[in-house]
């Protein structure tokens, strides 16, 4: 994930800069006519999305966006416009990704930002930015809107990594433009967002070939690019746009969408309200402890039941799923990047289990209409974003809770599950006894990114386990059911709940952070492994490990003399 702005040598290395984590409290709500750096416009089926980086757009200040390089506040409207796509675009069928800059496509991550950020910014910088590539690729796999790269430039380490991310890339061959993944013999680091991993398993690039292009820094071009599998075709530049539109016609043909006449819905902005202990929004409610690290996330189910699609489609982005679902998205993202201290998050849902349970049957039945496919879709991206998490995720599952097939999705994400055994007998007004159902959600609609339910990953050894969970579908679980079918971690009753949970609140506390983000990460995806999970799993905690390594960090690393006209000093050891 690498960017070949600014090669003038220069007398010693760049100046650092503010460092953004102690600056900036990020957020992730925009639109387009707040995008600095991104054009969206729709021509019938086909949409466009042009990069232009405003240079002096960067999130924090001290650092120039050169040559179409980004950072986290581009991927941040790029996230937005693929959202928007989906949603209030129905009547597109294909989208084009290209630059608005001359004989540059995008010249990847910002390196004056990745060299003076924190190591936290990094990490959550990559992950973002993966997590919106993966979007990209969802859309084409999942809604049928396919992604076509028109690099009319060149196309450098994020860069082309944004390229692989689409389903074609039609490269423009003008004895110049080339595509690179320069990182390992520029920066001593690695291509962040999925670059080495795409090369291999989505383009079949034959390794010895990868090798020798991943240690090339000027990257290849022409003809050499099309017979590697780098890129689809290269054209003529006075050829360009019109195969580019020809390719993106054929796709659109291809496609699922509805199309023409098709009603999307408007997106309009989050309204998050901040109070002394948290925040919160209409739907899910977030309260902070900041003695106990612990943020107390509480999700409220559905109040009612659209009667049909119709109904549904007026509701907007009012309707529960979709505002529930933007909500706990925006909530997760916000508390990964500016609550880094809140180690331990705690689950819970409040609502009537009924009335989950008919909108989870609304849903399921009205699969198959676009706007139903695409909530159910968001919800699966929003879940997964549970699982990528570095926090310990602990599920509360107690009376007056809605653990209810799609949100008992949300219990299955967490580490571990409490559900209290029975009702909490000081209650002035006893609530019902919690429950969990399991339905066509859990069974097979929300997979991780290892292609596996997490039912299938909680019972990967015993596959008698796993046909008993999923035979108990459609039946309200109490505390003992759902202990006895392996669904929970344990099952106290009022006695024992306070003092049971606190202990495992304050365990966690007392751990290493580091050593539970490895451990949960290593838990989380049992089972297959798929592009996905070498994206999260494999390269990213080589990555995290490589951020912070001298060789590229550290005063003589790669990261910081990039630029200056000295070559990095390594240590040559191999560990």
């Amino acid at each position: 994930m690498t960017t070949l702005d600014d090669r003038r040598p220069t007398p010693e290395a760049p100046a650092p800069v503010a460092e953004p984590a102690a600056t900036v409290e990020v957020s992730f709500v925009t639109s387009p006519e707040q995008y600095r750096h991104w054009r969206l416009s729709v021509d019938g089926e086909i949409a466009t999305l042009t990069l232009d980086v405003d240079e002096d757009g960067g999130l924090v200040p001290g650092y120039e966006l050169k040559m179409n390089s980004y950072d986290l506040g581009v991927d941040i409207e790029l996230h937005d416009a693929v959202q928007r796509l989906r949603f209030e675009h129905p009547e597109v069928k294909a989208v084009v990704v290209t630059s608005g800059k001359e004989r540059m496509f995008c010249a990847g991550a910002n390196i004056r930002m990745l060299a003076a950020s924190p190591h936290s910014w990094k990490v959550n910088f990559c992950k973002f930015t993966n997590e919106t590539r993966n979007g990209i690729e969802d859309a084409s796999r999942s809604s049928g809107l396919p992604f076509l790269a028109a690099v009319n430039g060149t196309a450098a380490g994020g860069g082309y990594e944004l390229a692989l991310a689409c389903e074609q890339i039609v490269l423009v061959d003008d004895n110049s433009s080339a595509v690179s993944l320069p990182e390992v013999p520029l920066l001593g680091v690695l291509p962040g967002t999925g670059g080495l991993t795409r090369v291999v398993d989505k383009r079949g690039v034959r390794r010895d070939l990868a090798d020798v292009f991943s240690t090339t820094a000027e990257g290849v071009r022409g003809e050499k690019a099309v017979q590697w599998r780098l890129v689809d075709a290269v054209v003529k530049a006075r050829d360009f746009d019109a195969e580019v539109a020809r390719r993106a016609a054929e796709l659109a043909a291809g496609s699922t969408r509805p199309g023409a006449g098709a009603q999307g819905i408007a997106l309009t902005p989050l309204r998050r309200e901040t109070t002394d202990d948290g925040f919160g929004y209409e739907h899910v409610r977030v309260v902070l402890d900041r003695d106990s690290g612990t943020a107390t996330v509480t999700v409220l189910g559905p109040s009612a039941v659209p009667a049909s699609v119709e109904e549904l489609q007026a509701q907007g982005d009012r309707g529960w799923f979709l505002a529930m679902t933007r909500q706990l998205d925006d909530a997760i993202l916000h508390l990964r990047s500016n609550e880094q201290s809140i180690g331990t998050w705690l689950l819970r849902t409040e609502g009537d289990p009924a009335t989950a349970a008919a909108s989870d049957e609304f849903l399921l039945g009205a699969r198959g209409h676009w706007l139903v496919d695409e909530l159910i879709g968001f919800y699966k991206r929003t879940v997964k974003r549970l699982d990528t998490t570095s926090r310990s995720l602990f599920a509360l599952i107690e009376p007056g809770s809605c653990f209810v097939g799609a949100l008992a999705e949300i219990a299955l994400a967490a580490d571990r599950q409490y559900m209290l055994d029975g009702q909490f007998e000081d209650d002035e007004r006893p609530l019902p006894p919690a429950v969990i159902r399991l339905n066509a959600f859990t069974t097979g609609l929300l997979p991780m990114g290892n292609d596996l339910t997490r039912l299938q990953v909680r019972f990967l050894g015993s596959a008698q386990e796993l046909a008993a969970a999923e035979a108990a579908a459609g039946r309200d679980l109490l505390a003992a059911d759902a202990d006895a079918l392996g669904l929970v971690t344990a099952a106290p009753d009022d006695i024992d709940w306070d003092d049971e949970v606190r202990l495992a609140i304050e365990e966690r506390a007392s751990f290493s952070p580091d050593a539970l983000t490895g451990m949960e990460a290593n838990l989380r995806f049992a089972g297959r492994e798929t592009p996905e999970t070498k994206v999260f799993g494999r390269l990213t905690a080589w990555q995290n490990w490589i951020f912070q390594r001298p060789n590229a960090a550290g005063p003589d690393g790669a990261l910081r003399r990039y630029g200056t006209g000295k070559r990095a000093d390594y240590d040559r050891k191999r560990v």
